[in-house]
C-alpha cells in the first residue's frame, strides 16, 4: 500500500499548544503501522544542537537588562538548525524515514521575525546555506486557547524561558503562525484546547492520506 519514501512532518504553534504532546503519539502510531520513523525536536535533535539548546532556553541573565542581542540570539537557534539538519533530519530522509520534528523553520519566522523584528533576509540567506534543500513536507500548527494553555504550562515540572512569557507574547506568536500558515496547501491548523483522542486521530489520518498519494 505504501512506498518507502522519505516524509517530513513538523508540528508548530505557540508554549502549552500540545505539539509535543501529538508529535510523540503521532510517532508511535506510525511505528505501529511499522513505518520506519525519526522522532526529533528543534532546538536540539544531536548532542551538538542540545548544548545550544540548554544555552539558548535556560534563563542565563540573572539581571533585567542583560541578555544576547536578537542577532546573537537567532544566529544560536540557525547554529542548532546546522547541526540538527546535517547530523540528524537529512541522514534520516537519505534513509527514507518518516521524520517528524517539534519545531521548525516557521518558528524562527514566528518569534524572531514577527515577535522580535528579526531581520527576515537575514534569516532567510543562513537558509540557503543550512536547510541543503531539506522543507517540510507537512506543517501542522496546532491553535490553542489561552486558557488551555495556561493550564498546561503551570502544571510543567521544568520550565525554560519561553514558558514564563506574558500572554500577550503568546497571542502575537500564535497569530504569527495562523498567517504563515494562510492558504498553503501543505499547512493544517487543528485546534489543539481539549487535546484528546480525536486530535490525535484527526492528524494521523491526514498523515496517512498525505502518505498514500505523495
Amino acid at each position: 500500500m505504501f512506498k518507502k519514501k522519505p516524509f517530513f512532518i513538523v508540528f508548530e504553534g505557540v508554549e502549552g499548544c500540545g505539539k509535543s504532546f501529538q508529535s510523540k503519539k503521532l510517532n508511535h502510531k506510525l511505528k505501529k503501522k511499522g513505518f520506519k520513523t525519526l522522532l526529533t525536536r528543534e532546538p536540539g535533535g544531536t548532542s551538538e544542537a542540545e548544548l545550544i539548546r540548554n544555552l539558548i532556553l535556560k534563563d542565563y541573565f540573572k539581571k533585567k537588562n542583560n541578555k544576547f542581542d536578537k542577532y546573537t540570539d537567532t544566529l544560536l537557534y540557525l547554529a542548532s538548525r546546522n547541526e540538527h539538519i546535517l547530523n540528524k533530519i537529512k541522514p534520516a530522509i537519505m534513509n527514507k524515514k518518516i521524520v517528524i520534528c517539534d519545531r521548525f523553520i516557521d518558528s524562527t519566522y514566528a518569534y524572531q521575525v514577527y515577535g522580535k523584528k528579526v531581520d527576515k533576509k537575514f534569516i532567510d540567506n543562513i537558509h540557503q546555506k543550512i536547510l541543503r534543500g531539506i522543507k517540510p513536507d507537512l506543517t501542522f500548527i496546532l491553535k490553542v486557547s489561552a486558557k488551555s494553555s495556561k493550564l498546561r504550562l503551570k502544571k510543567r515540572k521544568t520550565k525554560n524561558r519561553y514558558d514564563n512569557f506574558p500572554q500577550s507574547f503568546y497571542n502575537k506568536a500564535q497569530k504569527s503562525f495562523l498567517n504563515i500558515a494562510r492558504n498553503k496547501k501543505n499547512y493544517f491548523i487543528l485546534d489543539s484546547s481539549t487535546n484528546d483522542s480525536a486530535l490525535e486521530n484527526e492528524i494521523f489520518k491526514i498523515v496517512i492520506r498525505r502518505l498514500k498519494t505523495k
